[in-house]
């Protein structure tokens, strides 16, 4: 009965091993995660609240204005009308740093 069961845990330890590399394989074939921020990607309002501004420039509602411009203007190079990027999503990124920095009257939006 030893030797039995000697085979026994020597074939369990082989499959368990077998299975373990098995997974280890998927988990190094999977396609790797972007590592970029993923921006908001529409559906406006009428009228811009301090909240979707955040949302389009990618910061939360409270940062300093320093931090406002320069997330607008990271987004602005993804998206400025010159190097192909549409004229209504530029003015709602213009809108959206506007009313993150407190210089709008309502919807600014030429569009």
């Amino acid at each position: 009965a030893s030797p039995f069961l000697a085979g026994l845990a020597v074939a369990a330890t082989a499959l368990a091993g077998r299975y373990g590399i098995q997974a280890w394989q998927a988990f190094k074939a999977r396609p790797p995660r972007p590592k970029i921020k993923k921006f908001y990607d529409g559906g406006f309002q009428p009228t811009m609240t301090k909240r979707e501004a955040a949302l389009i420039l990618g910061i939360r509602e409270n940062v300093p204005a320093e931090k406002v411009k320069e997330a607008h203007r990271k987004v602005m190079v993804a998206n400025h009308p010159d190097a192909g990027g549409s004229h209504f999503l530029a003015s709602k990124i213009n809108e959206a740093k506007d009313v993150m920095l407190g210089k709008t009257k309502g919807s600014g939006s030429a569009f």
